[in-house]
Parts: C-alpha cells; structure tokens; sequence
C-alpha cells in the first residue's frame, strides 16, 4: 500500500521560498509518476509539477521558473521548492502518485495514491 505524508508547509511574506516534502513508502520497483497539486477556497484542485520515473518534469504556466520539483537520490521522498512566492500560491498543496514508469498523467482523476495536504498561506 502506498502512503504519501507531506511536511514542510506554513506561512511566508510575498517574494519568500518554502520547500515542501512528500515521504513516500510501499513503492514496488515499477515505475512511478509523482506530482504536486494544490487547491485554494473555491478553487478546483489543479496540477502544479510533475516528474516521471526518468526525472522528466513537466510545470504549469503559473509557477515555471519559481518552483523545482525534485527527488531524493533514494527516489522515496519528493520535494517541491516553491521561490519568488505569490499571494496566489496559497493553497493546500497535496503530493500525488500513480504507477507507470512513462507519461504523467495530468488529471486529478489519473492519480490513485495522495497525502493529507499541507497549507502553504502568503502574504502581501
């Protein structure tokens, strides 16, 4: 059974950094695809990073160039560096999984293994 636990949220003035976790276990050795969504009041639950199984890493337009999504060397833990940070960030950000060792899905609904979120607030 995979679990997915996300650390590393919290409060920070406009044009600060956070870096998210997502600890991973219960991976089998097939190939997985990771990914961070986040999702304000009101909102619908969007994608922000993914990456494959091959490091490939795809971003949405709204936070290119300000957030890096990365893993670890033991591939168990995946992390969101999250720079230059808006008031629109805010967000509940949650760590998603699914298996397949090629293309990311892209909707919530292709995603079968999520964290608990964790809240990322900032402000002006």
């Amino acid at each position: 059974q995979v679990q997915l636990v996300e650390s590393g949220g919290g409060s920070v003035q406009a044009g600060g950094s956070l870096r998210l976790s997502c600890a991973a276990s219960g991976y089998t050795n097939n190939g997985y695809c990771e990914a961070w969504f986040r999702q304000a009041p009101g909102k619908e639950r969007e994608r922000v990073a993914t990456i494959n199984s091959d490091g490939r890493t795809w971003y949405s337009d709204s936070v290119q160039g300000r957030f890096t999504i990365l893993k670890d060397n033991t591939k168990t833990t995946l992390y969101l560096q999250m720079n230059s940070l808006k008031p629109d960030d805010t967000a509940l950000y949650y760590c998603a999984a699914h298996p397949g060792a090629g293309i990311c899905g892209i909707n919530v609904q292709h995603f079968f293994y999520w964290g608990q979120g964790t809240q990322v607030t900032v402000s002006s």
